[in-house]
């Protein structure tokens, strides 16, 4: 063989598992629910080897089921592993399916680890002088890395040969055995020498030599320069064994009896037929186009983590640099039906941003940049500023030149800054995807790209770097900038191509989509920029307050925990809980520790436990100090002198909005903490707030959906309906009914349309489970007709696969039928819950969009200012009250027609808290 063409010796095991943790996020999925990143990561890195190493031989080696001498050696050897995900295991039968499909041998040896196989053949190699690459991401593999040995690692994209060994772990391949033997390992449990870590063993070896040389030479270990090193010796004397037991283990076995030699390894042709059924049932449409086109797909693709569709759309991106250039292009757009519109700016803050460039796409492949802002020095000429946005300003102001773009929120926010109100916007691929499928991926460009193109683009880190030392974009070259603003465009239009039909095939998710998602764009643009006034001084007030509350606190746990410790600290905290309060184990982690999370703390707390009484008002007070009103005074605009949150239409599952920056969802308000941060929300001079929140809008949806005839008279007839669910369960009058019964039926109501078990009512109520079961029983029997709701909706969803709000919004559950218990109950809840919640969302987005849409033709002063959950908050002059009070409460209630009332609870204050 010559060195031209290596031996390529693939570590599939590695692969897999890399594709699955890389790919986990997206959470990718066909049609029928099945994952398959894992799948389309392995295949995509295959290919990416097949492009590199086209004359190579290529065989790709699993590990086997079953034990192997390592376990035999060690029993605890990769004992604490968690086992493999259901999701993993279920995609390990198409990527062998796949790579025997592609024509690549497929090795599993039974009782060897695919190292040693691979070790073996590796040996192989350098005894006949025949170059080896072995395409792996385990740093174990350093081992074999000799003069005919290289690893490549496609998706880093790194070769290590014997310099890049010495340059990445600071030491020769001979030596990193030796270096797994002393620091251990922990994802294979090889225990190593305790208290030996990385730097120690590094100055070991550096100094020293291998570990043999070490242990002939113990007292000299004494004079290192790390610390510890003069009790080092003894530890290392007194884990002699364990230090030669982890050499073992670490060894990868290079001497396996196989039945096929390396030099019989060969690629077989391609199947075509069997991948193109393998890629239509996995839906990987980019290379579905590329097999029907071409009779050797495998070599066209250079990608290293996901398949990319440039097979399938000639592209031709320009860069606008001369007038002449920009006038053919401004004619383009102006004859247009439909372009794809993107700025490029100098920050992600929406108030803050400026452009620096702008981008075009008028047919899928066909994109333009037009840089105006680059100012690195050496940066080209570029055209006037002004006269673009001059020429721009008709263009983008105008409704019947139609625009699609990519959370075009954002880019009319920077338009806006520059004096131009984007019109015409069509549509939005953000918001495309998610009303096709919430939870199908994430809803970025990059994320759907992937999914729906098979794409894999330019990623901002790629042109801009990372860190502190990130460029902003007027810093990047125009030669870099160009393709990537320029693919930003053209992928936008192309995904608009491709999800626009899907949603078209769907009527009630085109309505979704056209009256409530795209009219609501605009909404959140004007309350974004209308932002809120804070008083900075009373949060200034609070965050003293609540650190002297912390400091007590923290005094308190030092006096009941009888000594000092860091609060913050899962360990010590860990310790002193289990250790020394031998307090009971709720939960363990990962790694077999008792559990420090939240809700394990909560439990105990509930249990009477001070130490976790305390530590859950540490944590709590300490999240609003650090989160609000710390945070909130540094978050005021210059400029407006308010604050400004970001809302997001593409983040919840069921349809509600989320804000970040700050997280206006999240403000406690049971804590007398949360309250007092919602006093520093304030009217400016001249207004009030007015709080205008729907009253048990997801009970009343419940029983407009299920039809129960108790509960739609109870709403009919005006009642308390947690006072009538506790004369019902407790058995006595409506005016009998005490606040503790009260309290308890608001639980129970609450609770059963979130799926609460009877396990979790009676934590909340503080009563024994089988009461809790009892309740639950008396509850379904006065109300007959949620029981039979939730019986048909889970039916429902299992047949379906997924369920529907009031207007048609669909909510996917993939994981309905699944065989993992948690996974399917979990996604049995959503579906009982989902319906509501995700009705009540669509319920306040309607009147959202009615009320701005009044606002804007009426001028009046009224603001629409905030929105969080199931509430609306306003700025109003104060002449205009009485009539803003009327006006926005029946915009609310004649948002959406149901089978009982909706009613809004109006509240007036100087700030926000006194007005809820």
């Amino acid at each position: 063989m010559s060195q031209s063409a290596p031996f390529v010796l693939v570590d599939g095991s590695s692969y897999l598992y890399r594709a699955f943790h890389a790919m986990f996020k997206a959470d990718l999925r066909n049609s029928a629910g099945e994952p398959t990143g894992a799948v389309r990561g392995v295949t995509a890195m295959l290919r990416r080897l097949l492009a590199d190493y086209p004359n190579s031989p290529i065989a790709v080696i699993f590990d086997a089921k079953g034990k192997t001498f390592r376990d035999e050696l060690f029993a605890e050897y990769k004992a604490q592993r968690p086992p493999m995900p259901d999701d993993l295991r279920s995609q390990i039968q198409p990527v062998h399916d796949i790579i025997k499909a592609m024509g690549l041998p497929l090795l599993v040896i039974d009782g060897v680890e695919a190292d040693d196989v691979i070790g073996t053949f590796a040996r192989q190699a350098t005894e006949k002088g025949l170059d080896v690459v072995i395409s792996t991401g385990d740093k174990d593999m350093a081992q074999l890395v000799n003069q005919h040995v290289t690893l490549v690692n496609t998706m880093t994209e790194t070769v290590l040969d014997i310099e890049g060994v010495k340059e990445k772990f600071g030491l020769p391949p001979e030596l990193i055995i030796d270096f797994l033997a002393l620091m251990g390992d922990k994802v294979d449990n090889i225990p190593g020498v305790p208290g030996v870590g990385e730097k120690t063993a590094l100055s070991l070896l550096q100094n020293l030599g291998s570990l043999k040389d070490i242990y002939a030479n113990l007292e000299a270990v004494r004079e290192l320069d790390f610390r510890g090193a003069k009790k080092m010796p003894e530890k290392l004397a007194e884990n002699k064994e364990m230090a030669d037991l982890s050499y073992q283990l670490a060894t990868i076995k290079c001497d396996v009896e196989l039945d096929i030699h390396l030099e019989e390894i060969k690629n077989q042709p391609q199947d075509t037929d069997a991948l193109l059924k393998l890629f239509k049932e996995l839906e990987f449409r980019s290379w579905i186009s590329e097999l029907q086109s071409s009779d050797t797909p495998s070599t066209a693709n250079n990608d290293s983590a996901t398949e990319t569709d440039n097979t399938t759309t000639e592209q031709h991106y320009d860069t606008i640099l001369d007038q002449q250039q920009w006038q053919v292009w401004l004619e383009k757009l102006q004859k247009a039906e439909l372009f794809a519109f993107d700025t490029e700016t100098t920050s992600l803050d929406y108030l803050e941003a400026r452009i620096v460039g702008v981008s075009f796409a008028v047919k899928a492949g066909e994109a333009a940049y037009l840089p105006l802002k680059h100012d690195y020095p050496g940066a080209p000429v570029q055209l006037d500023f002004d006269s673009v946005m001059q020429d721009l300003k008709p263009l983008l102001e105008s409704p019947k030149h139609l625009k699609v773009g990519q959370n075009l929120k954002y880019d009319r926010h920077v338009l806006l800054n520059h004096g131009i109100d984007l019109q015409g916007i069509a549509h939005d691929t953000m918001l495309e995807s998610y009303v096709l499928d919430s939870t199908a991926t994430r809803h970025d460009m990059d994320s759907l790209a992937q999914k729906y193109l098979g794409r894999d683009t330019i990623h901002f880190e790629d042109i801009a770097g990372k860190g502190k030392k990130q460029l902003t974009f007027n810093e990047i070259g125009i030669e870099q900038a160009s393709p990537y603003a320029a693919e930003d465009a053209d992928i936008t239009l192309q995904l608009h191509q491709t999800l626009w039909p899907k949603i078209e095939n769907i009527p009630s998710l085109a309505k979704v989509y056209r009256e409530l998602e795209m009219p609501l764009l605009p909404v959140l643009n004007t309350l974004e920029r209308n932002g809120v006034n804070i008083d900075i001084w009373m949060l200034q007030q609070q965050s003293d307050n609540m650190a002297r509350q912390i400091a007590d606190l923290e005094e308190q746990a030092y006096a009941v925990a009888g000594q000092k410790f860091n609060l913050g600290s899962p360990k010590q905290l860990q310790e002193i809980l289990y250790e020394k309060q031998q307090l009971p184990v709720k939960k363990k982690t990962p790694k077999g520790q008792p559990s420090t999370a939240e809700e394990v703390l909560q439990e105990l707390a509930d249990e009477g436990y001070e130490l976790p009484q305390i530590i859950m008002q540490y944590r709590g007070l300490s999240k609003l100090k650090s989160t609000y009103t710390d945070k909130l005074p540094l978050q005021v605009n210059k400029t407006s002198g308010r604050v400004h949150t970001s809302y997001h239409q593409a983040v919840t599952a069921t349809g509600r909005l989320s804000s970040s920056d700050p997280n206006l969802q999240n403000i406690p308000i049971r804590s007398e903490n949360g309250r007092r941060i919602r006093e520093a929300f304030v009217a400016s001079d001249g207004y009030v707030l007015l709080a205008a929140d729907y009253s048990q809008i997801e009970l009343r949806i419940m029983a407009h959906l299920s039809g129960d005839k108790s509960l739609l008279n109870a709403f009919a007839n005006g009642e308390d309906i947690h006072r009538h669910t506790a004369s019902e369960i407790f058995g006595v009058a409506l005016e009998d009914v005490t606040s503790d019964q009260r309290r308890s039926a608001k639980a129970i109501n609450f609770g059963l349309i979130y799926g609460m078990s009877a396990h979790g009512l009676s934590r909340q109520l503080g009563i024994e489970r089988h009461q809790a079961a009892d309740y639950m029983n008396v509850y379904f029997e006065r109300y007959p007709g949620v029981r039979q709701y939730m019986d048909n909706t889970r039916q429902q969803a299992k047949e379906q696969g997924y369920v529907e709000t009031i207007f048609g919004r669909r909510l996917y559950l993939p994981e309905i039928n699944s065989s993992n218990g948690m996974r399917r109950q979990y996604a049995e809840r959503t579906a009982i819950n989902a319906p509501m919640q995700g009705s009540a969302a669509d319920i306040i987005k309607r009147a959202m969009i009615d009320i701005h849409t009044w606002l804007a033709d009426a001028d009046n002063g009224i603001k629409m200012i905030m929105q969080v959950h199931d509430e609306l908050v306003f700025e109003v002059p104060k002449e205009q009250l009485d009539m803003a009070k009327n006006t926005i409460e029946d915009f609310m209630v004649k948002a959406a027609e149901l089978n009982v009332p909706l009613e809004v609870g109006i509240g007036v204050g100087d700030n926000w808290e006194q007005a809820h």
